[in-house]
């Protein structure tokens, strides 16, 4: 099947979080599975020049948004066996960074409009699927409708629209929807798209796209539900026939400590040994004090009230005062949270660390030295954290929200079985409750704890599942009657 993945952002050429990684990593292990699945996203003037030099101009042409016509190069490399389009033009583009900039509106609508007319210059490839991944790309459906549904290329091209995060949304005023658009004379179109006063992008896929996906099986629940719904769980209720949540996976060929190249010593995820040596070095990277009996709490995460750093904040102090774990902490984010770390880690010098800053090979070698994983937050689409750190035999500590329910089962004392723990209400001392809770098991029972790494790195998050389920999902899409926007 000829599938057109449409997405913002796509490692290793530009990434800025999750989405990056799917977008780099789920279109080769589609591929995998026999289909021919080609990535299009904008050339950002981010991406590194090695990759800027292997690629071959294809053509141009230009596009109309409202009153303005702007060009539209279209250049294409090959990388790891997937071909991959770049949507080009400077006005847009050639910016410092991806996202963040006044026009962002406009900058999602030419990429989508560009997607959509570029399909008609290449050659031998035509998508049954266009795959759009959240608000950039989801301007896709309702223009695929509005401006080419009577097109006979484009009549029987099915939408899916993936949401990674629905707190981000594309909204922006009303008066877009003429000027830039050109769809105020549109009925469908205006209706479909309103959001009170303004206009919202996503909101437009999930009514015009055949068929929406989310990234876990519980989030898909939870934003039905006007809590986490941010004011679309009406939609999705409306359209939940159509909504399937798909667990993210990882690159096991980027994260495997038995191959990591970014620790100190490779060792199998479950080796008490190797990971024993990792601790040691990483808590003399990070100069702390090393004592087998004290666990090695750590935090990889972009430091955002999402994350669930307010309930971090609350029992802090009471986390650190006893002196029975140590803490580490790496990212980057809102000021505050990255003030209190470095409050505390000022506080207590020889019980935490904190590093403000984006440090990949970092990570690897906390992931390997780590013994807890921090990861409470107040929602989570999917979470990859968590999975990377059970493979390293780091034991997750979360909130049952999202993917991270759906990822990680909580130890159960009597029968051994479990890859974590885990608590359910947004509360300080739940979490603080079952650290501790982790924190005993790692210290006094060491047979049992060796027993839930086990666990936690036999467990398979690899992305070839996700894949299966996004073929079904294809090839069952393709049988039926297209979806009408008059439903």
């Amino acid at each position: 099947m000829n599938i057109l993945y449409a997405i913002f952002e796509a490692s290793p050429f530009a990434k800025s979080g999750g989405l990056g990684d799917v977008g780099g990593a789920l279109p080769f292990f589609l591929n995998e599975e026999g289909h021919d699945v080609r990535v299009v996203m904008p050339k950002h003037d981010t991406i590194p020049g090695k990759f800027r030099s292997e690629m071959e101009h294809l053509f141009s042409f230009q596009v109309q948004l409202g009153w303005r016509s702007q060009y539209c190069g279209v250049e294409t490399l090959k990388h790891r066996g997937v071909t991959y389009y770049f949507i080009d033009n400077e006005h847009y583009f050639k910016r410092d960074s991806l996202y963040g900039h006044g026009d962002d509106e406009e900058r999602s609508a030419f990429f989508c409009k560009a997607t959509l007319l570029c399909l008609t210059h290449l050659e031998r490839f035509k998508p049954q699927v266009i795959h759009c991944n959240d608000w950039h790309t989801a301007l896709i459906p309702v223009m695929m409708k509005e401006y080419f549904g009577d097109h006979p290329y484009y009549y029987d091209i099915k939408s899916v629209v993936s949401i990674h995060n629905l707190k981000y949304q594309g909204v922006t005023g009303r008066d877009f929807l003429g000027d830039v658009l050109d769809m105020a004379n549109h009925a469908a179109a205006r209706d479909h798209l309103a959001f009170g006063d303004a206009i919202n992008f996503l909101k437009g896929a999930l009514l015009y796209a055949d068929a929406i996906t989310t990234v876990s099986p519980t989030y898909a629940r939870e934003i039905m539900t006007p809590y986490f719904g941010e004011g679309l769980d009406g939609v999705l209720r409306w359209r939940e026939d159509c909504l399937t949540g798909i667990l993210n996976g990882i690159d096991y060929g980027e994260y495997d400590p038995a191959r990591d190249k970014m620790i100190h010593k490779p060792y199998s995820g479950d080796d008490a040994e190797g990971k024993a040596f990792n601790k040691s070095k990483l808590l003399e990277e990070l100069s702390l004090p090393l004592d087998k009996d004290v666990p090695l709490l750590v935090i990889v995460s972009r430091l955002t009230e999402q994350k669930g750093l307010d309930l971090i904040a609350h029992i802090m102090e009471e986390l650190l005062y006893k002196g029975d774990v140590r803490l580490a902490v790496l990212g980057t984010g809102d000021w505050r949270y990255e003030e209190m770390f470095y409050y505390f880690a000022n506080r207590y010098p020889k019980r935490m660390a904190v590093r403000i800053t984006f440090d990949e090979a970092l990570a690897h070698r906390i992931y390997a030295g780590g013994d807890i994983l921090l990861m409470p937050s107040k929602f989570e689409p999917c979470g990859i954290t968590q999975m990377i750190a059970m493979k390293y035999g780091t034991i997750p500590v979360v909130r049952e929200t999202g993917g991270l329910r759906d990822t990680v089962v909580p130890h159960n004392k009597f029968t051994g079985e479990g890859t974590g723990f885990s608590f359910a209400n947004y509360n300080a001392h739940e979490l603080l409750f079952t650290i501790r809770e982790a924190a005993g098991i790692y210290a006094s029972d060491r047979a049992a704890w060796h027993g839930i790494q086990k666990n936690a790195c036999a467990a398979d998050f690899s992305w070839r599942a996700s894949a299966k389920r996004y073929s079904k999902l294809y090839d069952g899409l393709c049988r039926k009657t297209k979806f009408s926007r008059s439903q």
